[in-house]
Order: structure tokens, then sequence, then C-alpha cells
């Protein structure tokens, strides 16, 4: 008596029972796990809010003799000229009332870049908030 073997036949399609039961495993995860998840919350402005419009900033203005100049386009813009010294407690007495006011340096083309940094200096060494320079637009 012979056992004759047949020769086994390749299969040429997939067998697909592994696959749906991972994914119905991921389903039942993210089903149990998307509940626990917080959305973001977002401050929307309420309807009566009306929003402070913001302040004009101080304009420090530097000269090609290093002289400074102080106008606070807040109140009526005019110019006052101001010393080296004087600067801070003149700025720190305008920000007395408005806190928020921002502080903004201009010089003119010909002033050394270290003369704008010394006065920049200067007001953030005594914690004057809010100092920028202040540029030209491009034209264009």
């Amino acid at each position: 008596m012979s056992l004759r073997r047949r020769p086994r036949k390749f299969m040429n399609q997939i067998n697909v029972v592994p696959y749906i039961d991972v994914m119905l495993v991921l389903l039942i995860i993210f089903m149990v796990t998307a509940p626990l998840i917080n959305p973001g919350e977002i401050e929307l402005p309420q309807v009566g809010q009306s929003l402070k419009p913001p302040v004009a900033p101080l304009e420090v203005t530097i000269k090609e003799d290093k002289s400074l100049l102080l106008r606070d386009l807040a109140s009526n813009g005019a110019q006052s000229k101001v010393s080296f010294d004087g600067l801070v407690a003149a700025v720190r007495s305008k920000q007395e009332k408005n806190p928020d006011q921002p502080v903004v340096i201009a010089a003119d083309k010909d002033v050394r870049y270290e003369e704008v940094l010394k006065v920049m200096d200067v007001l953030q060494r005594n914690q004057v908030k809010r100092v920028g320079l202040l540029a030209k637009p491009a034209k264009g």
C-alpha cells in the first residue's frame, strides 16, 4: 500500500480574516478612548464688550547732534527737548497715566547706531516697558 501524496495547491487569495480582527480591535479602542479626550476651549469675545483702542506711543527722537526730543502722540503731539538724564523721568511720568503706552525710538539716519542702543538700554534698565524702534516704511 503506497500512499500517494497529492501536491499542495498554492492559494492565490489573501486571507483577510486576521486583518478584519485587527481593524475591529482598533475600532473598539478608538470608540472607548474618544469620549475621554477633552476638546480645547476657545474664549470668544462677548457681544457687549468694547475693545480699548491702542494708546498712541511716546516717540523719542534722536537728532544728529545727539539731542533728544520727546513727543507724546496720545495727547497733543508737541515735542519737548529733554536731556539724557531727564528722559527716564519724563517717560515714567507719562506712563503713570497710561501704563500700556509704548515707547518708540526714532533716530536720524546719520546718527550712530550706538546712540540708539544707548537710549534703549537706559530705558530698559529703568524698567520702562514696551520699548521699540520706529522705522520709515519702504516705498514701493
